[in-house]
């Protein structure tokens, strides 16, 4: 009887905050939510937080915590039963796309701007423009992100950038590289810098999405190239355009004089390791990468390395842009406890726990305004040279600079599959290469459809 009659009460005080438009982390205090989340540092910040979230609110939290090389297909398996558990899961700009359209996910403007539900204070304004919008999508195949619905609010994030080990460049007498050109030179020069074993630059090479993701997709796009457009009502592959074609020749080159003999076993793992480990004198990657492998006791060469922003063909007069991808929290459309749910996200996208979790955790990147400029996180990322002045230039041009499609993964793949081909020499040439690769993309997308 007392379990109903409290049920009843705090169904009633929901019903007045509602009316009233106030709000009370405590409306539904005796709930559960259930949360989904991948190995990573922004998850381990949230387990850090959890108890504290459970004291404010009232609501248990039962938490599901997946390595990274298993959580998509987990998760993918996990929305697809369309039975509203995890109600709270971590997600990505790739995974909206296939999301999305299928129902799987609620759309968040709605909580947000909903009194009862959005304390005053959570401010959507203060995150940067260009990481919040990688999480809208109007749900058109080819449309680009940052307009449409709001399909998951980002906890940190990762641009691409050059890390590199300052004390090489400076015993080489080579100069921080601000075009692709003066990349290739350094990484030519520094090329067993220290004999066999070391080599000039680290990036990825597997046979998988996340090797055209990084470094390779940022220079792309600063060459000019775009991976997919609406023609004839139709969406179709433009990996055959001469900057594609250009750009993808002139980073073979780069592989194959200046990068490591196993470059095509490499994930961001086996690259973060080497230059780390003094084998590499360049990383094009994550930078998060360089700023752990900076951090005390993250690696051999801590303290000696730095970062700078992507490079851009001299000349080129477009904005400087980087690719991103930012790990976000979702709600599950199917969700039976979404007003609990949504108290979570809000929770640990606001500030209090962004401002936490970087400068008394480790998540770095921030997607908020206010907590980047805050003194003490610039005093943190201040020690790692060059970061902070990568960070300023890279950020207002950095976006998801894939095209929005449902076949993202299988199109990736084949694009990073095709580009280890190339550097084993298996086609007569790199225009030969990418124009059969167009051919094989434009199957792929023949059923997709734009309305």
């Amino acid at each position: 009887m007392k379990k109903v009659l409290a049920l009843a009460l705090a169904l009633a005080f929901v019903a007045v905050a509602a009316v009233s438009g106030e709000f009370n982390w405590r409306q539904f205090e005796g709930a559960t939510v259930k949360v989904m989340l991948v190995q990573h540092p922004y998850a381990e910040g949230i387990h850090k937080k959890i108890a504290d979230f459970e004291k404010l609110t009232g609501i248990k939290v039962e938490h599901n915590t997946i390595p990274e090389e298993n959580y998509m297909d987990k998760l993918a398996t996990s929305v697809a039963s369309q039975f509203g558990d995890p109600d709270v899961f971590m997600s990505g700009a790739y995974q909206a796309w296939e999301y999305a359209p299928a129902g799987y996910l609620a759309d968040l403007d709605e909580f947000v701007d909903d009194p009862a539900l959005t304390t005053p204070d959570y401010d959507l304004g203060d995150f940067f423009e260009g990481i919040l919008g990688s999480m809208r999508w109007d749900l058109v195949p080819g449309h680009k992100v940052g307009v449409g619905k709001l399909w998951g609010i980002p906890i940190g994030f990762e641009t691409n950038c050059l890390s590199y080990n300052k004390e090489i460049f400076a015993e080489h007498n080579i100069k921080v590289p601000t075009t692709p050109e003066e990349l290739y030179a350094a990484a030519r020069r520094l090329q067993k810098f220290e004999g066999e074993g070391t080599y000039g630059i680290a990036v990825r090479g597997t046979r998988n999405w996340a090797t055209v993701n990084t470094g390779y997709l940022t220079t792309f796009a600063n060459y000019g190239g775009v991976d997919m457009a609406i023609e004839n009502g139709r969406l179709v592959s433009k990996l055959d355009s001469p900057e594609s074609i250009k750009m993808t020749d002139d980073w073979v080159k780069m592989i194959r004089e200046s990068g490591s003999p196993t470059w095509a076993s490499y994930t961001w793992y086996q690259c973060q390791a080497d230059l780390g480990a003094r084998k590499a004198a360049i990383l094009f990657d994550a930078d998060i990468l360089g700023y752990f492998a900076n951090f005390p006791g993250g690696s051999a060469e801590s303290g000696k390395l730095a970062s700078a922003a992507p490079v851009k063909p001299a000349g080129r007069s477009a904005p400087l842009t980087a690719n991103l991808w930012a790990w976000a929290l979702s709600l599950n459309n199917y969700s039976k406890a979404k007003g609990p749910a949504w108290l979570f996200i809000q929770y640990f996208t606001g500030k209090e726990f962004l401002t936490f979790s970087v400068t008394e955790w480790k998540s770095v990147d921030t997607p908020r305004k206010s907590v980047f400029n805050n003194p003490e996180f610039q005093k943190l990322v201040g020690d790692m040279d060059g970061y902070l002045e990568m960070f300023e230039k890279t950020i207002p041009g950095a976006t998801i600079l894939f095209t929005p499609n449902p076949y993202h993964f299988e199109v990736t793949t084949e694009w990073a599959a095709t580009l280890q081909d190339i550097v084993a020499g298996k086609y007569p040439s790199t225009e030969a290469a990418m124009k059969q690769l167009k051919q094989r993309i434009d199957v792929i997308l023949e059923d997709v459809e734009l309305e």
